[in-house]
């Protein structure tokens, strides 16, 4: 029986429903040539240490490089580079420079091998914190080392997909900080 109101909803598409972060672009360096990569399925773990969760597998080329290097860059981009962003993802590093071929600019880091994408507004140097759940669920703890941030890029905000090719770009921001009283701290600038 069905809760009054409510239609099923097929599992294998509940992903859609709770897409957690930003489309990101992954940078990996595999000690020869950087590559780039499209990320969907991410999300914040742990504000201190800031720790995020990535969804990264065996079918994507930069596996292997997170695997061996233990870094990346997870580089945030404005709903403006939507396009050259999916068309990233519909491409593997494995015969293509994407990085010339979309239009992205590598920029070294300060801390990982893995170069910064200079069109995107942030940049997070990352090093795998804790790969335990990796090789069973693709799910790596990546730990920030450096972040940063070009706020003149950010443009009109960072997009998420939606799990079924649409997505959905921020558009209007809610400013409830004076409302966040047990996570006060969080909100300061």
């Amino acid at each position: 029986m069905d809760p009054a109101g409510f239609t099923p909803y097929p599992l294998e598409q509940v992903h859609r429903l709770i897409e957690p972060g930003p489309v990101l672009l992954v940078s990996t360096f595999d000690g020869q040539r950087a590559n780039l990569m499209t990320n969907g399925f991410n999300m914040p773990v742990s504000h201190e240490p800031p720790l995020i969760g990535l969804i990264v597998g065996p079918w994507d080329h930069s596996h292997a490089a997170l695997r061996e290097s233990g870094q990346c860059v997870l580089a945030i981009p404005s709903v403006d580079l939507a396009e050259q962003v999916v068309d990233v993802g519909n491409t593997s590093g494995r015969d293509t420079d994407k990085w010339s071929r979309f239009g992205f600019t590598p920029v070294p880091a300060a801390t990982v091998d893995a170069p910064l994408v200079a069109e995107c507004f942030a940049n997070l140097e990352c090093t795998v914190a804790d790969d335990r759940l990796a090789d069973n669920h693709h799910l790596w703890i990546l730990r920030a080392e450096r972040a940063w941030i070009d706020l003149g890029r950010r443009g009109a905000g960072e997009f998420h997909h939606r799990g079924d090719g649409t997505f959905s770009a921020n558009a209007t921001t809610v400013d409830l900080r004076h409302r966040m009283t047990k996570w006060q701290y969080l909100t300061q600038p």
